[in-house]
Formats: structure tokens, C-alpha cells, sequence
């Protein structure tokens, strides 16, 4: 190409070319960096508002009947004269959920000393917690709620999911009055350390 006029055209367009690509290449850099920061403050906003709520209460705890898993159906207050623990949870899909059950179970001569009913609440279908609860070997019927008793101990929202419960404990005493809430959006709470709480509340 012997046409200087055409070599500085040439030369100009590669230059153009050379800017516009890193122009590009910034903006991937920046909207990267942008999304890596946006991923960080949604990390962070959570770890903020997911923070360990454990709590003493001393409130008439609702009354309710549910079906169970097992096609029985339980009554909150046919169960005076003995303390009742109340495990609200997500549920189907929740392996960390059902898994704190599997745990619980292994540890259930030490609950029944304490003279404990432990109660597994979720708002699913028969279908959805028992496939889970077979893979997970739980064999504690699962109390069925459409959100009325969720709701009623305020564990809605309290997760991941505005409209299912969190990882929620209550305790409520032999008189049928509730002593404790627990809430763990780590979704585990160590058996020995559930029981810990259980005893301190009912000594009190």
C-alpha cells in the first residue's frame, strides 16, 4: 500500500479499533467488578438480617389441630402436663431442615428424659415431606400447616422465604405457655445446645 493518504486511513481505523476494544474491555472490567460488589452488599444484607434471635417468652401459647404425616391429627392441647417443642421449618427442599430432624431423632432418650413432644411443623404436602423424610431416614410424623399456625407464632418470613417459616424453635411449657423462641437462619442448632435452652427455660 503505497498511498499515503490511504496508510493514515488505515493506521486511523486500527487506532479507532484499538480504543473502541479497550473502551470494551473497561466496561467489562467495571460491570464485573459492579456485579462481584452487588453480590457482596446481597451477602451481606443477609448476614445483617439473618442474625440468631433467641428469646424468653411468657405468652398463652395458640391452640391448633393439624393433620400429620402419619393421618392422625394432633391438638396442642390435648398434650397438657407435659412440655411440647414446636420445630417450624421450610421443610421439602430444606435438607439442612430435615437433617436438624434426623439429628434431633438420635438424640431422643435425652429429649425424653426432659419429657418432651417434639412437634415438626411445615407447609407442605404429605407427598413433598415424606419423599424427604425418606431420604433423611426421619421417622417423626411431620404436622401439616397451610400457614395458620406459622403464622400464629409469627415464623413466617423469618428464612429465605417471605411466605414459608425460618428455622424456628418454641417451647411451650406443661401448662401450655410459651417459654422460649428461638430463630436460626444458619439453619442448624446443635441438639445438646436445643436441649441446653430447653432445660434453662423450664428451670426458670
Amino acid at each position: 500500500m503505497s498511498n499515503p493518504t490511504a496508510r493514515q486511513e488505515l493506521h486511523a481505523r486500527q487506532k479507532a479499533a484499538t480504543a473502541a476494544d479497550k473502551r470494551r474491555r473497561n466496561w467489562r472490567r467495571l460491570l464485573g467488578w459492579s456485579s462481584a460488589l452487588a453480590v457482596v452488599a446481597v451477602v451481606t444484607g443477609m448476614l445483617l438480617t439473618s442474625q440468631t434471635t433467641s428469646a424468653t417468652t411468657s405468652r398463652p401459647a395458640p391452640d391448633f389441630s393439624l393433620r400429620t404425616t402419619a393421618d392422625t391429627t394432633v391438638t396442642l392441647s390435648a398434650l397438657r402436663g407435659r412440655p411440647v417443642l414446636l420445630y417450624f421449618n421450610e421443610g421439602a427442599g430444606c435438607g439442612a431442615c430435615i437433617m436438624q430432624m434426623a439429628e434431633i431423632e438420635k438424640h431422643k432418650t435425652d429429649f425424653d428424659a426432659a419429657g418432651l413432644t417434639v412437634l415438626p411443623i411445615v407447609m407442605n404436602s404429605k407427598t413433598d415431606i415424606t419423599a424427604d423424610m425418606a431420604q433423611y431416614a426421619v421417622t417423626t410424623p411431620f404436622l401439616l400447616d397451610d400457614g395458620t399456625v406459622s403464622r400464629a407464632y409469627g415464623t413466617l418470613g423469618k428464612g429465605m422465604h417471605a411466605d414459608l417459616p425460618g428455622h424456628s424453635f418454641v417451647l411451650i411449657d406443661a401448662t401450655g405457655v410459651q417459654r422460649w423462641y428461638g430463630e436460626y437462619p444458619s439453619m442448624w442448632l446443635d441438639p445438646a445446645d436445643l436441649l441446653a435452652q430447653i432445660r434453662t427455660r423450664l428451670a426458670g
